[in-house]
């Protein structure tokens, strides 16, 4: 340490140089330092690698929709119906997650338009419990479908989610059946359905609605699938290829319909809306 860094430390009063927190962020997949404010610029991708980070609701929508979108409000549901512990109480996992996220459960709804287009798009959040599919977003879902078809507009889902609750048990997996009598619904009406893949999508979330789009569009290199690798290769007793379970995989191998990135997703969202929902009859 050279004299004059001791004398300037060893006078209180003189402030010392700080950086906030926030100002530099860094890329899961590359490690490179982004300016916090660039990635955000770039939607949230990194401008290095082309990573694309996983983002919450709010963010979706101001990525996705035209100025002035409203959100739906949340179903009210029974919350803990098990009265499950663990290390924790669920009840206290659930207020925990509402405090970091600020959302009520792992999937909002918002209705707008997208380049003109009206729609309604439901974003599961990750941070939420990763995701997790319990009587709450069972019931989110349903009341998306159900205003899409009262909108007379497509339902746009964008999947995130590391499965079923176990804190729900047995009532989380029959939002299976739930969501999909949902679907069910939405083509009796005769509105389309587009599902949106996004890092990482997994367990009883891809076992149903998460596969049953009209289209089935995928960020770039999201990790979709139902059990995981190592679980399927401890079963099978073979070693899965390069890159299985990514977007790019499925894409390869029919699965998934195509693979978008982060900066064109809202217009080509927008163009599959226009060629898929019906048209009024001129007069």
């Amino acid at each position: 340490m050279s004299w004059l860094n001791r004398v300037r430390n060893s006078i209180p009063f003189l402030p010392k140089r700080e950086t906030p927190d926030n100002l530099w962020h860094k890329c899961r997949s590359c490690e490179a330092m982004i300016f916090t404010k660039e990635w955000e610029e770039n939607d949230f991708v990194c401008p290095r690698c082309d990573h694309h980070d996983r983002i919450g609701p709010r963010q979706r929508f101001n990525l996705i929709f035209d100025p002035g979108f409203t959100l739906l409000p949340p179903p009210q549901v029974r919350e803990d119906p098990l009265k499950f512990r663990d290390s924790k109480r669920y009840t206290d996992r659930i207020k925990a997650a509402r405090q970091q996220t600020g959302e009520p459960d792992a999937l909002i709804n918002a209705k707008g338009s997208i380049e003109g287009q009206r729609a309604v798009v439901g974003v599961q959040d990750f941070a939420f419990m990763g995701g997790s599919m319990g009587l709450g977003v069972g019931a989110a879902f349903v009341a998306g479908a159900r205003a899409a078809i009262e909108e007379r507009c497509p339902y746009i889902i964008f999947t995130a989610a590391g499965g079923a609750r176990m804190q729900e048990g047995i009532l989380s997996l029959m939002q299976m059946p739930k969501t999909t009598v949902a679907i069910a619904e939405l083509k009796e009406a005769g509105l389309p359905y587009i599902v949106v893949l996004t890092d990482p999508t997994t367990g009883g979330v891809t076992a149903s609605y998460a596969m049953l789009g009209d289209v089935q569009l995928s960020e770039p290199n999201a990790l979709i699938g139902f059990a995981g690798q190592r679980v399927i290769e401890s079963t099978i007793r073979e070693k899965l290829p390069e890159g299985f379970q990514r977007a790019e995989y499925l894409l390869d191998h029919g699965m998934i319909d195509m693979v978008v990135h982060r900066r064109d997703l809202r217009q080509r969202l927008a163009q599959l809306v226009s060629y898929l929902t019906p048209q009024k009859a001129a007069a």
